[in-house]
């Protein structure tokens, strides 16, 4: 069985409730990629920029009638696992931003932040990340960012499969 994922809040787009794991969902009438039937992405990370919510479900699908490279769309979908993914996603954030952190002379108050998660620091390393980003705003750099972007883009891929892998492992 092909495993997928998908992110919601705590209820489905439509307003219904989440179902219960296990409980197969299905949809009556058309379905249409990015318009009607019940999306999935084969990767968390693509599952990731589709997210309303951060609830993650591993789920099965039954009746997939559309593929495209990010998501699927099926007539059924199956909860396998869920997990409250809040914290991880805060964590591969920082964890982000930390692996470019060298390219710039980060305030201090924004690597403590970003190495803690000390939410205590967050107004302070918000508030100096802008400055800084005002100030290299007409920086050449930036356009040549491009081809680290697409490689960090790719490493983050990774990166955040392997959090949410363990994520469920340790929710198991």
């Amino acid at each position: 069985m092909k495993i997928y994922y998908h992110f919601t809040s705590d209820k489905l787009r439509d307003g219904r409730p989440i179902p219960a794991i296990g409980e197969w969902l299905t949809h009556d009438g058309e379905i249409k990629m990015c318009v009607s039937g019940l999306h999935a992405s084969a990767d968390p990370f693509d599952a990731l920029q589709y997210a309303p919510g951060s609830m993650l479900h591993k789920v099965a699908l039954k009746g997939v009638v559309e593929r495209q490279d990010d998501k699927v769309v099926a007539r059924s979908r199956k909860i396998l696992a869920t997990i409250d993914a809040t914290e991880l996603l805060r964590r591969f954030a920082r964890q982000q931003a930390l692996s470019v952190l060298h390219l710039w002379d980060a305030p201090p108050i924004i690597k403590e932040y970003l190495e803690t998660g000390d939410e205590r620091l967050q107004g302070a390393a918000w508030a100096a990340a802008w400055d800084a980003a005002r100030d290299a705003a007409g920086d050449a750099a930036q356009y040549a960012a491009g081809a680290a972007r697409d490689a960090a883009w790719a490493a983050a891929r990774e990166q955040f499969k392997a959090l949410v892998e363990k994520a469920f492992l340790c929710n198991s």
